[in-house]
């Protein structure tokens, strides 16, 4: 009796450790895949790719409802996919309240009745919002003209945006962007290309203006993060190059801080354009160090994932400083 008691217990024990073995196999299995899909987000919103990225989020949130950061993310995704009507929904069955996700739900509210209100036009890659009496053939001559950028810049860069362009004609001032803005400033790019539909009427601004504002869109697209502005103007005068040639402006030297925030901050036109000069030589002088335009493009999309500092020393061995020094 006491080696069946003893047989039975030693029985017990063995179940009780493979039960112990089965949970910590089950737990360690579900951290991995946690795991697995939080790299998979996040390479999948460095990569812009929306579908997956959404599929994954929703996945994690299936375990964890109420977690808010992954809630902001889905919006977000949404938002990105242009599904506005939906994202709104989404956001009004959140049960936190953020100013960021205030300032989300105030975005897409804004979007969706620049949709309701202005006419709108599409082709492969781009949709033309537009206000006023603007003919349908200046509107498909937008189009087609950014259709000749969007596959020169995809030449040019090796690289295909995920997702549709969207090119604001505006006459009216609510339709020029979010914030106040210096006089000297035309178009912006503020995840649409915002033009004044005036300058229709102009072939020889609004090509090069095009190129210009549809360059903004492929740099924020290849790196999904804000670079140095001085690259970023410097690359779009580069390419629309309505400016090469220019005489060096008058007046002192902008500094490093000044060239690297946005433009819009400096109010002044006469700085505006030392601050623009100065991006474009830059950048020419970058060129200079090396020819094969492959090299700025790697250091571009090198921006996504190091810091510019970094990125300029790998490509270039130089500062940011140092350049402007050598173009002063």
């Amino acid at each position: 009796m006491r080696n069946l008691i003893v047989t039975f217990l030693s029985m017990i024990a063995v179940v009780f450790l493979v039960r112990t073995v089965i949970s910590g196999k089950a737990e360690m299995d579900s951290f991995r895949k946690h795991e697995a899909l939080v790299a998979e987000v996040n390479e999948c919103l460095d990569a812009g790719e929306w579908n997956c990225a959404e599929k994954a989020v929703r996945e994690l949130l299936s375990d964890a409802p109420h977690d808010t950061n992954l809630q902001m993310h889905l919006a977000i995704i949404l938002y990105e996919q242009e599904r506005y009507e939906e994202c709104r929904n989404y956001i009004a069955t959140l049960k936190f309240d953020s100013r960021d996700m205030k300032l989300l739900d105030a975005k897409v509210a804004s979007l969706m009745r620049e949709m309701a209100e202005l006419g709108i036009e599409r082709s492969m890659h781009f949709r033309v919002e537009f206000e006023g009496n603007l003919s349908k053939r200046d509107v498909m001559e937008a189009l087609a003209v950014l259709e000749v950028a969007y596959d020169s810049l995809c030449r040019l860069f090796d690289f295909h945006p995920e997702n549709k362009m969207h090119l604001v004609l505006y006459e009216s001032q609510q339709y020029q962007g979010v914030g106040p803005r210096p006089e000297w400033v035309g178009a912006v790019y503020d995840g649409k290309l915002r033009i004044p539909v005036n300058v229709m009427e102009y072939q020889e601004v609004y090509r090069p203006m095009f190129f210009h504002e549809l360059t903004h869109a492929f740099v924020r697209a290849m790196t999904r993060r804000h670079v140095p502005l001085w690259v970023n103007e410097g690359i779009a005068q580069v390419i629309d190059a309505s400016r090469t040639g220019k005489p060096r402006p008058e007046g002192s030297v902008p500094s490093i801080e000044a060239l690297t925030e946005p433009f819009v901050n400096e109010n002044n036109t006469s700085n505006a354009l030392r601050l623009y000069w100065y991006s474009q030589r830059m950048v020419e002088q970058l060129l200079r160090r090396n020819s094969d335009f492959t090299r700025f493009r790697d250091y571009i999309q090198a921006m996504g994932k190091k810091s510019p500092d970094e990125a300029l020393q790998e490509f270039y061995g130089v500062t940011a400083q140092q350049l402007l020094d050598e173009v002063r």
